[in-house]
């Protein structure tokens, strides 16, 4: 289990972090799910953990999504302050690319990939992220998002479709 947290950890705080757009609230909610799988999956056969993760996941994803607007009814919201860098992983050094015209190149690569799943529709990033990120096939991705098969491939379909548009130049 401790293997598996591990490989999935990373991809788990983007996508939460995309979903939220907050750093702090994305590594509770990864921390969170990772929680629920060690108290209540752990003995569950090691071919179903990554579908029951993500499915957690999301789940911790939409009751995060549930709160704020509860909260944003009884408060004023505040304006995130886009020039702070919440992101704990962005300032590790790429050792891959020790050219720096080659990392500006992958940075402003990741920025607008980041920038084009967040703006997908929720359930459009979730089959993306779940089929292309994650390696998950269409069985799993649609146990994860609780949907079916069919949804899963016109959801991740409508999702390249708007990435490939999107990115254009960044798109391989």
């Amino acid at each position: 289990m401790d293997r598996f947290l591990a490989g999935v950890e990373r991809r788990a705080f983007v996508n939460a972090r995309l979903a939220t757009r907050d750093g702090e609230e994305a590594l509770d909610i990864v921390q969170d799910a990772m929680l629920v799988m060690v108290r209540n999956y752990a003995g569950r056969p090691e071919s179903e953990w990554g579908p029951l993760f993500h499915s957690v996941l999301q789940s911790r994803i939409n009751d995060w999504r549930r709160r704020t607007r509860v909260r944003s009814r009884w408060r004023v919201w505040l304006a995130r302050d886009e020039d702070s860098d919440d992101d704990p992983l962005a300032n590790l050094p790429d050792g891959a690319s020790p050219d720096p015209a080659a990392q500006a190149a992958g940075r402003a690569a990741l920025g607008a990939l980041e920038q084009a799943l967040s703006a997908l529709p929720t359930r459009q990033r979730e089959a993306f992220l779940l089929r292309a990120w994650e390696g998950l096939d269409v069985a799993q991705t649609a146990r994860a998002m609780d949907c079916s098969e069919g949804s899963v491939k016109t959801h991740y379909s409508r999702a390249v479709q708007t990435l490939r548009a999107q990115l254009g130049e960044h798109w391989p």
